[in-house]
């Protein structure tokens, strides 16, 4: 019996390649699930796949929410139909514009955005005026992640301050904690709640000012913990195809690697090694040379050297490879992986069943 990843008619399959396992997909959809106590709290991200298909089958799950990072990705939610989409992200410049067609385009989505400064809901508020559109926004709060957002102590004169802008909708609060990605759940937890804290001392406040404030927290390391909470709103994304770099960090969690990179042995270049055609521009390489792909079928070999289109293994003494095998590479990180791939191979049976095509993974799609 094949294993669950061998592609019977791997032959037929040019590579390097990306194939992603669609009843994978389902059963990590299915988990996500029975993860929480209302499907109406989970708004996952759709940066790992960027696809039609896989969002669609979140909308078949009963999925309504989702949050995404480009305008590429909210335009293929709306898309799909999807009912409430927020774009992570502070528009600024042109961006600001391609938003707003955005909304008039896909009437069916209700969309929103990000705002951490004055200045830029301001700019939001005197487009939305002048297109006649009234624009959604989140409060992005900084909670320890130093990339973006206001510190939560200082976010109620903004979100007051917005509130009172013509055209804007202030709906909430938004709250990454992606610097949180310790191995051990209690200490994740710990770290989840104190950077949680200050947001819940400022709902408190804007409650009692008469503001009813949406909470979207966290991503896949935290979703157990914002999980637990009542009344937040969870955005993990990585779930959906896992990787190598989370099945290892965190082991509580059950979803299963849906998503592969498949490539060959093209060259022999010693009596050691062999080179495969997976370089840096078929998988995510930010990281160190052996945190970017480990192999299914083939565990002991140890990566040498990457160029753009070749990684150098080595195999040891008398090993058995030769110019044309297949091997099965698990991403250490799917995300920027799935980016660098025009399209997957759907793999059902064992078998190549069709293709997802990434089509956010662009710029621009139409807006």
């Amino acid at each position: 019996m094949a294993e669950w990843f061998e592609i019977l008619d791997v032959d037929a399959l040019d590579t390097p390649a990306l194939a992603v396992y669609p009843d994978r997909v389902k059963h990590n959809l299915a988990v996500l699930k029975n993860s929480i106590d209302n499907l109406d709290r989970l708004r996952p991200h759709i940066k790992t796949h960027k696809c039609k298909e896989a969002t669609l089958l979140n909308i078949a799950a009963g999925i309504n929410k989702f949050k995404c990072a480009t305008i590429a990705e909210a335009e293929m939610l709306g898309m799909c139909k999807a009912a409430d989409v927020l774009l992570a992200y502070q528009p600024i410049g042109p961006k600001v514009n391609r938003f707003i067609n955005l909304i008039k385009q896909y009437p069916d989505t209700r969309f929103s955005c990000l705002v951490d400064n004055y200045t830029a809901a301001k700019y939001l508020s005197q487009l939305a005026v002048t297109q006649q559109v009234a624009i959604n926004v989140y409060i992005d709060l900084n909670v320890g992640m130093d990339r973006s957002g206001i510190a939560p102590q200082d976010a109620f004169d903004l979100y007051e301050k917005c509130a009172s802008l013509q055209s804007i909708n202030v709906i909430g609060l938004h709250a990454y904690d992606g610097h949180i990605h310790d191995h051990d759940l209690n200490i994740r937890a710990e770290k989840c709640n104190a950077a949680f804290k200050p947001v819940e001392d400022l709902v408190k406040q804007l409650r009692s000012a008469g503001f009813n404030p949406i909470i979207v927290a966290g991503g896949t390391p935290t979703f157990p913990v914002h999980a637990a909470r009542q009344g937040v709103e969870c955005s993990p994304g990585t779930f959906i195809y896992w990787d190598g770099g989370y099945a290892n960090a965190f082991k509580e969690q059950a979803f299963l690697t849906a998503a592969l990179v498949i490539t060959r042995v093209v060259s022999l270049p010693d009596e050691t090694k062999i080179c495969v055609d997976l370089g840096h521009k078929s998988v995510a390489s930010e990281n160190v040379l052996d945190k970017r792909v480990a192999f299914i079928n083939a565990p002991g070999l140890k990566p040498v050297s990457q160029s753009e289109e070749h990684l150098v293994l080595d195999a040891g003494k008398d090993h058995n490879y030769k110019v044309g095998d297949v091997l099965y590479g698990l991403p250490h990180h799917i995300c920027p992986t799935v980016a660098l791939y025009e399209r997957a191979t759907t793999i059902e049976n064992n078998k190549t069943s069709g293709e997802w095509l990434t089509i956010a993974r662009d710029r621009k799609i139409n807006i």
